[in-house]
């Protein structure tokens, strides 16, 4: 369903991405915003999804300002290798590329994002600084910026039994941020993704479930 192409960042360097558009008029549009992982099958298939249930959405490669193609295993090298990757690219620059990305599929419509683990919290300061109604997926970066004022509404989902986001990190999203809606299922960390150990499928679906209403309340083209 979808196609890689490369869209223009800031300054002259062009990224990456992995696009696929829905049958007929969009009722908007996401950028997925990948794990430590880089855009992976799993990713692809996050962007696939929402293609096929109406939105024209994108997955920017962000790790192509340091190295091309990056795709990392679902194991501790891995993992050491997103760590090192994604403090070197650094907050600022990821969000200026969700910028970028929303930019380039902007003929979709009203633009939101949805992201996963690292991605979730880029998600967030997408909504809190770029204005971009944002899905937050167990990002465990977030606390920092819960002080922000948002220019858009954002939704997280968390895990109960995630090591890296405990219930009192959880609680503090509540209290920061009390108009958002905050949901926690009995599960673990990376929850939602598909063909991994950490995936638990009820959840998964009933956090897609609601991210999909959140979609269709604030961005859904009339």
């Amino acid at each position: 369903m979808g196609q890689d192409i490369t869209i223009p960042t800031g300054g002259t360097h062009c990224i990456g991405a992995y696009l696929a558009r829905p049958e007929g008029k969009p009722r908007g549009g996401l950028v997925v915003i990948q794990e430590i992982l880089g855009v992976t099958a799993h990713i692809r298939s996050v962007v696939d999804r929402f293609a096929a249930q109406g939105y024209t959405a994108i997955a920017p490669a962000f790790f192509d300002h340091l190295e091309s193609g990056v795709e990392l295993a679902y194991d501790q090298v891995g993992a050491n290798k997103g760590k090192q990757l994604v403090n070197e690219l650094g907050l600022e620059r990821a969000l200026e590329d969700v910028a970028s990305a929303a930019e380039s599929i902007a003929s979709a419509g009203r633009i939101g994002t949805v992201g996963y683990c690292w991605g979730g919290t880029v998600a967030l300061l997408a909504a809190l600084r770029l204005g971009l109604p944002s899905v937050s997926y167990y990002g465990a970066r977030n606390l920092p910026f819960l002080h922000e004022v948002p220019k858009a509404p954002v939704l997280f989902h968390f895990g109960e039994n995630d090591p890296s986001i405990p219930p009192e990190a959880v609680e503090k999203h509540r209290l920061a941020l009390p108009q958002m809606d905050v949901h926690t299922y009995p599960t673990g960390h990376a929850f939602n993704r598909d063909g991994s150990a950490a995936y638990h499928e009820a959840s998964a679906e009933l956090a897609l479930q609601r991210t999909l209403a959140f979609f269709e309340k604030h961005l859904a083209n009339t």
